[in-house]
């Protein structure tokens, strides 16, 4: 998903006073508030919340308030910490981001490079589409199924490696596997060793849905039946690949708060978890085969002059579920909104917290 319409922000920016802009934010909530939005809002400067407010219902139907310390799952969004965990691997001498795919992983898919799994120019077909076509949904599929499938079935590659930009789920399972390939450990327990408890990042995990069950203060996911009510959205197991893939390790399944959001977003400002030189490697763009630019780096959509400077983004969407973060950089700033009603309006909330920032 590309990010705001740079143009609109430009001119928003010379064209709005700042008086305005210092209303355009809270206005935006609270219209969002009357249209139904469910959902938590936080922007922050320097790591200081500017603003958080939580509105809308944790579950619709048992009628729960959401509250700002409820847990979401962030969909792709998760893909900054697979990402990183190839990153830390590469920093310990485990792998090389040009190392072949093939070096790792039994595939039928040859002279792929980790570094196109993480640019999304690796060419893969989607496995989502096999895994719907040809697996019993009754049962939870995790990497090694999908893996088993793709060899079973083996859909042609899209396109040569490194020609083009297309976001690939696929590659991001890739690279979950590869880590457990790599350090001979699971993702789940490792992401939590290597990521979560040193940030402090206490309400996050990769949660199975037994476990996700489990926690009371998960935010239900919900999408509107054909009477237009908001119902959970697990109900529709056979479209709800949440359900039905709810193993898989790598494109999703990270489930987070939106504080432990900003312990991330402030801990990529140092070194706890890698060099500035690895980090900064994940804020530049991918060179493809023809020599041009594509905008997307190690799990991190870039633009590099935004009206804030240089911002690093990324949005994610599960049924029932909207999540973006955007981080300015240069000026660290940070905007995180997590949605559970799927609702339209999170991309104008997402603009009036950036014309907000220009004024903070």
């Amino acid at each position: 998903m590309k990010f705001l319409t740079l143009s609109f922000l430009v001119f928003s920016f010379f064209m709005i006073p700042g008086f305005a802009q210092e209303r355009i934010l809270v206005d935006a909530v609270e219209k969002a508030r009357s249209e139904g939005f469910s959902g938590v809002i936080l922007v922050a400067q320097d790591g200081e919340i500017l603003m958080e407010e939580a509105i809308g219902m944790r579950s619709f139907e048992d009628h729960v308030a959401l509250k700002k310390s409820d847990i979401f799952e962030m969909a792709s969004v998760s893909k900054q910490f697979t990402a990183m965990m190839i990153m830390m691997c590469q920093e310990k001498g485990l792998l090389n981001f040009d190392d072949p795919v093939e070096k790792y992983l039994e595939i039928p898919y040859k002279g792929i490079t980790i570094r196109q799994l993480l640019h999304h120019t690796s060419g893969l077909p989607d496995y989502q589409a096999v895994m719907d076509e040809h697996w019993d949904k009754s049962k939870v599929a995790g990497n090694t199924d999908i893996l088993v499938y793709l060899n079973k079935y083996q859909p042609p590659m899209l396109f040569e490696p490194g020609e083009k930009y297309q976001y690939s789920n696929t590659g991001y399972v890739f690279l979950a596997s590869i880590v457990e390939k790599a350090t001979g450990k699971d993702f789940v327990d490792l992401i939590e060793e290597w990521i979560f408890k040193p940030l402090h990042m206490k309400s996050t995990a990769i949660r199975s849905p037994e476990a996700k069950a489990k926690v009371k203060n998960f935010a239900v996911g919900h999408i509107k039946d054909e009477n237009g009510t908001y119902v959970n959205a697990n109900n529709f197991r056979s479209s709800d690949y949440t359900v039905w893939l709810g193993n898989r390790k790598g494109p999703g399944r990270v489930s987070s708060t939106a504080e432990d959001l900003l312990l991330w977003d402030q801990a990529l400002y140092g070194e706890k978890l890698v060099s500035k030189e690895t980090m900064e490697l994940a804020f530049t763009p991918a060179k493809l085969n023809d020599g041009t630019r594509s905008y997307y780096g190690f799990g991190w959509e870039l633009e590099p002059k935004s009206p804030l400077g240089k911002m690093v983004m990324h949005t994610g969407d599960n049924p029932g579920y909207k999540t973006i973060i955007v981080r300015y950089i240069e000026e660290n700033k940070t905007i995180i909104i997590l949605n559970n009603n799927y609702h339209p309006v999170m991309m104008r909330l997402v603009e009036a917290a950036t014309l907000s920032l220009g004024k903070w």
